[in-house]
């Protein structure tokens, strides 16, 4: 894989070139940065910014006071190759809080032309016996999935919720753009996971692959990522991207995944 090449087509999708993806949803550009305007519930932030030394305490202080002005809290999503170089330590000297690094890691699906990337025997990944993956078409699949989220990562859904909702509801024409899908073994959901697919972009994003306690080691989270590899190359996606945690890169590597760069959420929570 071009790397180069793949971290700028990467930046111009999904980042500089980025579009609304939702019902209520905004993008602009000010200046050095784009950012997006969700709902209250959505997600709110910084996709993309070029800065120098001169003008990032300024590009920071202006995006706090339009997300503050809104009442809401916000993410500055900084990347490995982002600029200046300690843009992070600006973010943090002006109240906003890091999250956990994460590795942004890209694959070319089988079948899509690609040279390298999945190859299919990690598409063809068994599901373990007795699970089924089940997607997800309502609004009480949303709550299996929610259900696993919380379980899975110890944290609120409602978010996640809010978002699967709008996009199973075809506002806006976004109904097909989110690929949600939940693991059951017999009844009870014990993996999920989601794939976002924008049109007029390259890349697929694969998000939110959870699995409960006492159920990982199994392969469940590897046939997620193979379900929804396939279906990414049906729709003629040339590229799949996952922001991965340590724990889920090991697996993606396993399967074909490369590390591109790496992204740190950066969370400004209004003061009351």
């Amino acid at each position: 894989m071009d790397h180069a090449k793949v971290l700028r087509l990467f930046d111009q999708d999904m980042r500089e070139g980025a579009r609304p993806d939702g019902p209520g949803v905004r993008v602009e550009r000010v200046g050095p940065v784009v950012r997006r305007i969700g709902t209250e519930q959505g997600w709110n932030g910084v996709l993309w910014s070029s800065l120098d030394a001169a003008g990032a305490d300024a590009a920071i202080a202006e995006q706090t006071r339009y997300f503050t002005g809104l009442g809401r809290s916000f993410e500055w999503k900084l990347y490995g190759h982002d600029g200046p170089a300690d843009l992070g330590r600006r973010l943090l000297a002006a109240g906003f809080k890091a999250e956990p690094e994460e590795t942004v890691m890209v694959a070319e699906p089988a079948g899509t032309g690609g040279p390298g990337g999945l190859t299919d025997p990690a598409l063809d990944a068994a599901r373990p016996d007795g699970v089924r993956i089940v997607p997800v078409t309502d609004p009480a699949g949303v709550d299996l999935v929610a259900d696993v989220h919380e379980r899975a990562f110890g944290t609120d859904s409602t978010r996640l919720r809010h978002d699967l909702l709008a996009g199973l509801s075809g506002d806006a024409g976004t109904a097909g753009d989110v690929v949600a899908v939940v693991a059951l073994a017999g009844t009870e959901p014990v993996s999920a996971a989601r794939m976002e697919l924008l049109p007029g972009t390259r890349f697929a994003g694969l998000w939110g692959g959870g699995t409960v306690e006492g159920w990982r080691g199994r392969g469940i989270y590897r046939a997620l990522v193979a379900h929804r590899a396939r279906i990414a190359a049906e729709r003629g996606y040339p590229y799949l991207q996952v922001d991965a945690s340590d724990m889920s890169r090991p697996i993606l590597a396993r399967l074909g995944f490369e590390p591109l760069t790496t992204t740190t959420p950066y969370v400004y929570e209004p003061t009351v």
